[in-house]
């Protein structure tokens, strides 16, 4: 017992084990890093147009836009007050968005669960999901006229197809044993469907859902296309026939702000919903 100090101190020390802060590539809040961006963006914006090395009619001062902005703002602009256009934007794209969430949602699920059906609904679906929304706008309006229903059917058909894919991948993520599980303890269908499939499937769901509301909110100026009189894209539209580019960009942060907004609060659901996400 007497030799093992001596010994022990011979033995070489091994280093300790360097372990990066982040135990996942990527992982990490990233804010700030797109906090300097954009202000960089915003400085390159103001040096490029105080220098005037562009035109004013193809890129405004980002003083021109901010005056416009308060111009919409206050209600002092030659047009509709800005929350007008806002809303009636909105309320277009939210009618739409929960419609085909309410339509696509169980026929993506039904797709993943039933051959017969996913065959009857995959052609179709699979034919119209590439086509551009101005492909078949004047289909849709010889069909339904210039009223509000060509606008909400239109971003409606954007949102429907990535919520459908979405929940037929997210069907097929329960596992076979947990659904034979629960046959065999006497869950009907529509048990297993709610208890099994639909907790499996909400992480892609989800997903979709973002992505849908980002096609529905891209799809929103050729919506307002049609015999629009209100709305952040009629108001860009008609801001580029009278060439206000200021206006025109105005237009354009703002309908590019509400989409980040309704992005973070898609990310907040999933957040509540599906804690476990990327953790397992």
């Amino acid at each position: 017992m007497a030799d093992a100090k001596p010994h022990a101190r011979l033995l070489p020390k091994t280093p300790a084990l360097q372990t990066s802060r982040f135990k996942v590539p990527g992982e990490g809040s990233s804010s700030a890093i797109s906090a300097v961006t954009v202000c960089v963006l915003l400085l390159l914006w103001f040096a490029v147009t105080h220098w005037g090395l562009v035109k004013p009619l193809f890129l405004p001062s980002p003083q021109a836009v901010w005056q416009q902005f308060l111009e919409y703002l206050s209600g002092a602009a030659n047009d509709k007050p800005l929350w007008q256009h806002l809303l009636a934007s909105v309320l277009r794209v939210s009618v739409a968005f929960l419609l085909a969430v309410v339509v696509a949602l169980p026929v993506g699920i039904a797709m993943g669960m039933s051959r017969v059906l996913r065959g009857i609904f995959d052609a179709p679906l699979e034919f119209y999901r590439p086509l551009p929304p101005l492909a078949y706008l004047p289909l849709i309006i010889i069909w339904f006229g210039i009223d509000e229903t060509p606008k909400v059917l239109l971003i409606f058909l954007s949102c429907f197809a990535p919520l459908a894919l979405a929940a037929r991948a997210g069907t097929r993520s329960a596992s076979q044993e947990q659904i034979h599980a629960a046959y065999s303890m006497g869950a009907s269908d529509s048990q297993v469907i709610r208890h099994v499939i639909l907790p499996a499937a909400l992480p892609e769901i989800l997903v979709g859902m973002r992505i849908a509301i980002g096609f529905g909110w891209t799809t929103l100026v050729a919506a307002e296309m049609v015999a629009a009189d209100v709305g952040l894209g009629q108001l860009v539209l008609n801001a580029s026939n009278f060439l206000r580019t200021d206006i025109v960009v105005m237009g354009i942060l703002v309908i590019g702000l509400v989409a980040y907004l309704f992005d973070l609060l898609m990310r907040w659901i999933e957040r509540r919903l599906v804690p476990w996400k990327g953790r397992l």
